[in-house]
Order: C-alpha cells, then structure tokens, then sequence
C-alpha cells in the first residue's frame, strides 16, 4: 500500500476515534523514519508527513541530508539521549522529545542559553513503571517540578511508551495516566501551561487518541520493518 494511502487511513482513524471519546484536538503524526534512508523522509514528506522521528543522532548524521526542499520539516529526536552527544543532536533536531532526567534538562537548559533560545523539549514519564524503559515516575510532581525552572528550554507537554502488552485496558491505563500527570503538573506550574501528550505508536494509537493524545509516533505501520523499504 502507498503512503498517500496509509495517511489517508491513518486520518480516519483518528478522525473516529475522536468522535468515539468526543474529542477534537489537533493531531500531530510524526513518521518515525528511523532505520531508513533519507529517501523515505522526502518520500513521506511529499504525501502531507510533516514531522520526522530519528532515535539515534549518529545515524541522524550520517543520513540527513538536505532539507531545503522540505521547507515545513520538523526533526523531533525520540531516542534516549547521552549527555556527550547533546550539542550535535542539537545542531541537527527541532525539538528533544525523550527528556528522561532533570541532569538532562540542565543540561540541555545550559546549552539553550548558550545559544541565546529555549529549546523545545518534551519530558519522557514512564508510565507502565517497566523497568527497561528510561523516564520520570508519575508518581510525584515534586521530581519534575525544577524542570520548569530551567531557563534555557521550553517544556511543551508530556510523552510516553505504551506498555509491551496486547491488554488494551493495561495501554489504555498507561495513556490515562500521562493524560492524568499533566493536568496535576499544569495545576501546580506557574509556567505556560502544557498542551503537547506524545503517546500512542503503530499498534495502539487508536487508544492513545481516545485518551487525549495530541501527537502520535508511527514507524512500523508506515514503513515495515527495517529494510523493506
């Protein structure tokens, strides 16, 4: 199936999802290019993909290529990011979408006001609590509470990883719960309040919408598996 095809899908999917939880929000898809050439980017831009997600700066280097033809890109990095290859990612991605630690968020803070800008981060929360996954707790706002004291970043909502299960009621559990921690967080903050919930992947972002997720993160649907395109 083309891609022009699997978006189309992909929209009416959201489209009834939203009507099924009575919700309206705009959604943001972001084609998960990882593992594929920079071919695929311009081939998933020129069907309406607008935002891209790269795991891995190295990688990200060594295929991005130019962008001037894709003037409305954004290059979101959703990986797990080491402190040592912060400037580069940097220099190369729109926003940092995996901020699992406050030594990270200072980090990318001081680097922001380096550059004299607020770096548009989303803070990563762990809500399946799976020990292999890296993240925030939702458990105590206390822990986040001096990210949103940092100066040099822009903090624009929560993101999650479903859980590894077939259990709808365990994802669905999973979503409610970041849907949940942002609201007390938006309580508690005198800050710009966040808007962004980054949850929901190829197999179970239909539920991530039901429960208020404002961005979606789809690779597998999209693409295959590593290689096939």
């Amino acid at each position: 199936m083309e891609l022009k095809n699997k978006l189309e899908i992909v929209k009416n999917n959201i489209s009834l999802a939203q009507k099924r939880a009575g919700l309206y929000n705009d959604i943001e898809i972001v084609a998960v290019t990882k593992t594929h050439s920079f071919n695929i980017i311009k081939k998933a831009y020129d069907v309406g993909f607008f935002s891209i997600g790269e795991n891995k700066v190295q990688e990200a280097l060594n295929k991005f290529e130019s962008f001037k033809e894709m003037p409305l890109i954004k290059k979101r990095f959703i990986g797990h990011l080491q402190s040592n290859k912060l400037k580069k990612c940097l220099d190369i991605f729109d926003t940092i979408d995996s901020v699992d630690s406050l030594k990270l968020v200072k980090k990318i803070s001081r680097a922001g006001e380096s550059l004299g800008k607020k770096i548009p981060i989303l803070l990563e929360i762990n809500t399946s609590k799976e020990e292999q996954k890296y993240g925030f707790l939702p458990t105590k706002t206390e822990a986040l509470l001096p990210c949103f004291e940092e100066i040099g970043v822009e903090i624009k909502g929560l993101m999650t990883v479903g859980p590894l299960t077939q259990e709808k009621k365990e994802i669905r559990s999973s979503f409610s719960r970041l849907r949940e921690f942002k609201d007390k967080l938006n309580s508690e903050i005198n800050h710009k309040k966040m808007k962004t919930l980054s949850m929901g992947m190829s197999n179970d972002y239909e539920i991530a919408i039901e429960e208020g997720s404002t961005m979606i993160r789809l690779g597998t649907y999209l693409f295959g598996k590593r290689g096939i395109l």
